[in-house]
């Protein structure tokens, strides 16, 4: 497949998803065609079914076709899938793709970022916009959710067991990746490895290859904290942290208690990168009660639309797209209710979005790009 770095022009595959999923895509589509207009790109959409309706459709969440353009894109943007109610025998859910699509294209990064926006209520009390600002690095392969749909139940039924996986290979690249991230942020230059090396070897195999990358970083410092303590300092000193490198279910739970801390995660979106293909979107559910009410919040699929310019390189669209979001909380033209729906509407918060990017565009850009 050809480098969507070295061009202008882009398949993305969208999976609209289920529940709100399809509203919150389309409201980011509108903010992405924008951007790709002001920046001279061009980026070509074609949808594919997948999710709990291609469930109860197909008898398959990912239909062959749908993953097929998906490998052939240059790049994957996804909204939230499954349905509490559709479910697989095992009472699993049916429609949640990200053991598919992960494994399938070996995105082995699950890219967080953990952002405090201006006049957004945080359950911290006194933390300004700033003093929150970290990138979770989360392995997307391995762990303990490497474990599913092979874990083992008793024939007494009196037991199940799922196995935890850490890799030297998996690990390696994972915590390369977020060395590199800490490099290119403008950050604190900090990595903080996440893990209970203190009960589990698998982990203390871990945090040992950890200390040997670190030692190739020397610009960046090495910072260890056991999940019990960095789930406590997420809340207690979140300004603490600048990239956080973890295992898979750890990174899982930790990025939606960072999300608690900055409004909920109705404001955060995921990445998830592998050396030829990668898919963005945001981190929540699909919240099925809010559909097709118009209050449902896009801004965590917008977000994820900037991860994905950043992706193909379009870093002065991604750029552009942050100040906007940035400078529609400080003009309080978004406003969130408490429990995380856009009290203008979702048609409102992207409207906004597109607004001040066109203000922006009064400035350089340049000075934003990253």
């Amino acid at each position: 497949m050809e480098n969507p770095k070295q061009k202008r022009s882009y398949t993305i595959a969208v999976i609209p998803g289920d529940g709100i999923g399809p509203e919150i895509v389309a409201a980011a589509r509108q903010v992405l065609d924008h951007l790709a207009g002001l920046e001279g790109f061009r980026l070509d959409f074609a949808a594919y079914e997948a999710g709990a309706s291609a469930y109860l459709k197909y008898g398959d969440p990912l239909p062959a076709e749908s993953m097929a353009g998906c490998r052939a894109a240059d790049a994957i943007f996804k909204g939230p899938t499954g349905l509490p109610e559709v479910r697989l025998p095992d009472g699993t859910e049916a429609g949640v793709l990200g053991g598919r699509l992960r494994s399938g294209l070996d995105l082995y990064v699950n890219l967080r970022p953990i952002k405090l926006y201006p006049n957004v209520p945080t359950a911290l009390a006194n933390r300004q916009p700033g003093e929150i600002d970290w990138v979770m690095v989360r392995e997307n392969t391995e762990g303990l959710y490497a474990s599913r749909g092979n874990g083992i139940v008793a024939n007494t039924g009196q037991a199940a067991t799922d196995t935890l996986m850490i890799t030297r290979l998996g690990s390696e690249r994972i915590i390369r990746y977020a060395f590199e991230t800490a490099r290119r942020r403008n950050g604190k230059k900090r990595v903080t490895c996440v893990d209970k090396s203190n009960v589990l070897r698998s982990f203390a195999f871990f945090r040992g290859i950890f200390k040997e990358i670190a030692a190739e970083y020397p610009d960046i410092e090495p910072d260890y904290l056991y999940v019990d303590a960095a789930a406590q300092a997420l809340v207690l000193e979140p300004d603490r942290f600048d990239v956080i490198v973890t295992e898979n279910l750890f990174g899982d739970i930790l990025s939606d208690l960072g999300g608690a801390t900055v409004g909920g995660i109705g404001v955060c979106a995921g990445a998830n990168i592998g050396d030829r293909h990668a898919y963005f979107e945001p981190i929540h559910g699909s919240a099925p009660s809010l559909a097709r009410t118009g209050r449902a919040n896009p801004l965590a699929a917008i977000l994820a639309g900037g991860l994905l310019l950043d992706y193909l390189g379009e870093s002065r669209a991604a750029a552009r797209l942050e100040q906007a979001v940035m400078q529609a909380f400080r003009e309080k033209a978004i406003v969130l209710r408490p429990d995380g729906s856009a009290a203008t509407g979702t048609q409102a918060v992207a409207e906004a979005v597109i607004q001040f990017s066109i203000f922006n565009s009064q400035f350089s850009i340049d000075s934003l790009a990253h």
